[in-house]
């Protein structure tokens, strides 16, 4: 077993709120594995101390076993672990197109001359090109991102994490406040990504969950309460207790 991204006792206190509570999570390399839990359960202060937004009261994390605790946002990006946002961060006045060309750009190290890039490297736009088809987008490339149905905004987040080439890729809420009759082209998109990205989910939406991932872990009042597979999950009487409820008990996911 390779492991793509682990946490070793991870805490991390405001004042006299710990808000996560000794949290040790291994995600093996190419998984496909979703972060659940109720309001409040503490999974965004994780997925920000992993991605370097908050640094930890005390732990560890490890990234393809490298100490990535005291690392940079940047860095950590640079390295590969990668995250979406539960809130949009686009471009709003630019267009999915130019959006990525940016993104490649900025990764290849051409910096400031991306808008030569954009006409003129032929690879960039090779890339780019490929990203939009993988995303769905082809079809709004020229479009500014701010008049976009939400759900392609969604799907051009991805796109853009994709562009960064992540070897661990978070996910956060991809169909969070997404209309319904736009729902299926970013589980399907999810759905598709490549299989030697590993991939982290944190999601509310237990249809996409159960859908997408193979293992499961809860976390409750800042704590990791269990994980395992999907099944284990879905029949486990405290998960239904403290988190899925009416949805589980009724039987619909067991």
């Amino acid at each position: 077993m390779t492991i793509a991204l682990q946490t070793f006792n991870l805490v991390k206190r405001f004042g006299g709120l710990v808000a996560t509570n000794d949290v040790s999570i291994a995600v093996e390399k190419g998984a496909r594995q979703a972060l659940i839990g109720p309001n409040g359960a503490g999974k965004t202060t994780l997925i920000n101390q992993l991605t370097g937004v908050l640094a930890p009261s005390s732990g560890r994390i490890e990234l393809e076993g490298h100490d990535i605790t005291s690392l940079s946002v940047h860095k950590r990006a640079r390295a590969g672990l990668v995250r979406t946002f539960q809130i949009n961060q686009l471009f709003k006045h630019m267009t999915p197109a130019e959006s990525l060309s940016v993104a490649i750009s900025e990764r290849d190290g051409l910096g400031a001359r991306f808008w030569r890039a954009l006409g003129h490297r032929g690879e960039v736009m090779d890339e780019v090109a490929a990203l939009l088809d993988q995303c769905k987008l082809i079809d709004v490339m020229h479009r500014e991102t701010r008049v976009l149905p939400y759900g392609k905004q969604r799907l051009l987040e991805i796109a853009l994490a994709l562009a960064a080439k992540p070897r661990v890729l978070l996910l956060d809420e991809p169909v969070a406040g997404v209309p319904d009759g736009e729902r299926r082209e970013i589980l399907n998109t999810v759905a598709a990504l490549p299989e030697d990205v590993t991939i982290v989910l944190i999601e509310h939406d237990m249809d996409l969950v159960f859908s997408f991932a193979k293992r499961i872990s809860v976390l409750v009042s800042g704590g990791l309460l269990t994980e395992g597979a999907c099944a284990d999950i879905a029949r486990d009487p405290r998960v239904k207790a403290v988190y899925l409820g009416e949805e589980l008990a009724g039987g619909e996911y067991v």
